[in-house]
């Protein structure tokens, strides 16, 4: 059997292309004692990928040119040679883009026996949920009574973001980059939404949305929206730096906010997190969510490219604004 992988052309120079991407037909050996064969049924594009395009030192290796990208993808087992996982069973992995692969079973997790779609579990109840709320309750520290400020807020982890906050009691508001969107985050119970692409000032267009200030900003932008908080932030305030999108094509460094003095001034507290430190506290995560969604209380909005040729078109599409929610190929 053949496996129809997509494998890292060339590292890309700015925005990825298509150009940077290659799909081929890898041949895949028999299975042996204590290996299965799964056929991945989702796979999960991040913007945390970008990063590992790159030939760097970081939190986790590169991806290497000729080689198969990673990242999270659902499965079902074809074929079984080990009793753990037996035909039929739904597995999560982070062997991402390819059509089937064979495994002993390390790395692979078992779905949970539930009645949400496997694909949640790439986003509402996986890493992007599981991002959302590590950065609000572990990191920023939410409380009731604050103003959330989310960038990217429509996004696989900025959309729960706003809603854990708002289900916390919170003030939130939301940057986005259309009227669709806004509309979108005001439909999930957001108080107010900024569209930075029309605003002449994105820190004026802040205070005018929280007139009081904000306490809390959740990061997944930077650039002019870490500036823009940094203005707004009310003393003793939290922020979560999840991501900075606008900088990953960057062909260059980007110069920094220029109010960095505000941390000290307003005695400010901001720290960087990654969600895979934190994945102790999962199992608390899943069964909080799980049970907001069974209560109506979450939403989740998914947008879905077919087919693995579409797996390096839907990842650009996340530089490009494409998607509202978890971006996610179905094979």
């Amino acid at each position: 059997m053949n496996s129809q992988q997509v494998h890292l052309a060339s590292r890309p120079e700015g925005t990825p292309s298509a150009d940077n991407f290659e799909l081929v037909s890898v041949a895949l050996p028999e299975l042996k004692e204590g290996e299965i064969l799964v056929q991945n049924t989702w796979i999960s594009v991040d913007p945390y990928m970008r990063g590992r395009m790159i030939d760097r030192k970081s939190y986790i290796p590169p991806f290497q040119i000729g080689e198969v990208l990673e990242g999270g993808a659902i499965g079902e087992v074809v074929q079984s040679n080990n009793p753990d996982f037996p035909a039929g069973s739904k597995v999560s992995s982070m062997l991402g883009w390819r059509s089937h692969f064979v495994s002993d079973g390390n790395g692979l997790t078992l779905l949970p026996n539930t009645p949400l779609p496997e694909q949640t579990f790439l986003g509402i109840m996986g890493m992007p949920g599981m991002t959302a709320w590590t950065g609000l309750f572990r990191i920023a520290e939410l409380k009731p009574t604050d103003t959330v400020f989310i960038s990217a807020a429509s996004g696989a982890v900025g959309s729960i973001a706003c809603q854990i906050a708002k289900m916390h009691g919170c003030t939130v508001i939301g940057s986005v980059g259309s009227e669709e969107k806004a509309q979108y985050l005001l439909s999930l119970g957001v108080d107010a939404t900024i569209n930075y692409k029309e605003a002449d000032n994105l820190s004026q267009a802040l205070a005018d949305a929280a007139p009081q200030g904000i306490d809390v900003y959740f990061e997944n932008v930077g650039g002019e929206h870490l500036e823009a908080a940094l203005n707004n932030m009310n003393d003793y305030g939290r922020i979560a730096v999840c991501g900075l999108i606008s900088q990953y094509n960057a062909t260059e460094p980007q110069p920094g906010p220029s109010n960095m003095a505000m941390l000290i001034i307003k005695k400010l507290k901001m720290q960087g997190f990654i969600v895979f430190d934190h994945w102790a506290h999962y199992s608390e995560y899943a069964q909080q969510m799980g049970q907001w969604i069974a209560e109506g209380k979450v939403k989740y909005e998914e947008t879905v490219y077919q087919g693995i040729d579409q797996a390096a078109e839907a990842f650009i599409g996340l530089f490009e604004g494409k998607n509202k929610g978890k971006m996610l190929v179905k094979l």
